[in-house]
């Protein structure tokens, strides 16, 4: 069966606006805790995955709408990307636990929960971050292709997109959802596994 060492470094990329990568990253974080994995979090942008693609015009307002808390995510992880996980889930338990708006305030809440400068939303508003941003999202295009979304896990030399989960699975399920995740990707010539989808985000 798949597994990682003790130690092994697992790299993560989200883009804060979608509820689909928060599930699939709290059961990331549970995984790697559970295995003693050294899990690292990257700054996404679906904004700029988008740019060029034909996409319906409300998922594109949809995009613009959220893409500041994508920006001032790629600010921590360029000014303290040692607590670029604690802001992700400072960030993420206010959009999907409480439902606060993506805007400013929810984002200047975050950083000061983490003891963060909240300049830094100011500074990603005003477009600082913008082409750190992509650099960190066309590495992990490069990885997997543009075929795809967040999240994008990559690991020991294999990367994909997802696993998109709704709920999240915890314990021995989640370890092993991840080693069968795990054993997809390092199969030669595996590209694809998918079904439709029966119900929304859950967050428990």
């Amino acid at each position: 069966m798949a597994s990682l060492d003790a130690g092994e470094k697992v790299d993560f990329w989200f883009d804060p606006s979608c509820p689909w990568t928060w599930i699939t990253s709290r059961w990331i974080t549970e995984v790697a805790t559970e295995l003693s994995l050294s899990l690292t979090m990257h700054a996404f942008s679906l904004c700029h995955l988008n740019r060029d693609k034909d996409i319906p015009q409300s998922y594109r307002e949809h995009l613009e709408s959220a893409r500041l808390g994508a920006e001032v995510a790629a600010g921590v992880e360029k000014l303290a990307p040692a607590r670029l996980a604690d802001f992700y889930t400072a960030l993420g338990n206010r959009h999907f636990g409480e439902e606060a708006p993506k805007d400013a305030a929810t984002a200047r809440a975050a950083l000061q929960e983490c003891g963060l400068p909240e300049e830094i939303v100011e500074r990603a508003a005003a477009g600082e971050f913008t082409d750190y941003l992509a650099v960190s999202t066309e590495k992990a295009l490069a990885l997997v292709g543009e075929d795809v979304g967040v999240p994008i896990i990559a690991t020991a030399g294999v990367a994909f997109f997802g696993p998109v989960i709704s709920p999240a699975p915890h314990g021995a399920a989640a370890i092993k959802l991840w080693e069968g995740a795990l054993a997809l990707a390092e199969t030669p010539g595996f590209f694809e596994l998918k079904r439709s989808r029966t119900t929304g985000p859950i967050f428990s």
